[in-house]
Order: structure tokens, then C-alpha cells, then sequence
């Protein structure tokens, strides 16, 4: 039975809600949540000191950690990684900054995995 497209979205936004203070809390600060441009959407902008993150929120109640990194395979990468570099280009003041690509998996109501550096630029 699938669940419908209305509740799924309404799972990930809680999902991300709850990521964002868990990076928040660890000295985060949130600079965009849901980002839309071109060939996608960016989950969560953060920065601290001069990091900024691309963090990917996953659910995991369905899958378990043990597919995390496959839930963010090539395609999802190259998406990702090309509207990390339109934010980039819309928002100058970060071109400075050190670029990651991070994943964060929620299960259960709370924060399972943080992959730092999950994958680079060139995916």
C-alpha cells in the first residue's frame, strides 16, 4: 500500500523541520530550506565558519541506514550538485566558502546518520 503524495511531503517537510534545528543545535545556521531552481531542490543550506553545506534530508523509516548512500545515487548527485552551483550564483556572498555535500538520515522522529561530506562535486 503506498502512502499518498500529500502525506509524503508533509513526512519530509517534519523531516527536514527536524534537521535543520539538529544542524541548528550543533552550531548550524540555516540559510535556505527547500530551495528551487533549475534541475532541482536543495533540502537545506547551512553555513558555519566558512563551511557551507548542501545537506540532504532523507527519511529512513522505509529503507534503514544500511541503504543511505545508495538513496543518493549518480542522478540525485549531479541534480544536486548543479543547484548547489545555481545558489551559488544567485547568492554571491558564499562563493568564498568551502563547498560539502552532506546527508542527513531522520528515523523515528530524530536525527539517525549525519554523512559529512557524502559525496563531492564531481559525483
Amino acid at each position: 500500500m503506498s502512502v499518498p503524495r500529500s502525506d509524503r511531503t508533509a513526512l519530509g517537510r517534519a523531516a527536514e523541520a527536524l534537521a535543520a534545528g539538529w544542524l541548528e543545535d550543533r552550531g548550524w545556521l540555516v540559510l535556505a530550506r527547500n530551495w528551487r531552481r533549475g534541475p532541482g531542490e536543495l533540502d537545506l543550506v547551512a553555513s558555519r565558519d566558512s563551511e557551507l553545506a548542501f545537506v540532504e534530508v532523507k527519511r529512513v523509516d522505509a529503507w534503514g541506514l544500511s541503504s543511505l548512500s545508495d538513496s543518493v545515487g549518480g542522478g540525485k548527485r549531479r541534480r544536486l550538485v548543479e543547484t548547489s552551483k545555481l545558489f551559488l550564483l544567485s547568492h554571491r556572498e558564499f562563493e568564498c566558502m568551502k563547498v560539502r555535500y552532506d546527508v542527513i538520515a531522520v528515523r523515528g522522529g530524530r536525527v539517525a546518520a549525519y554523512l559529512e561530506h557524502a559525496f563531492s562535486e564531481r559525483t
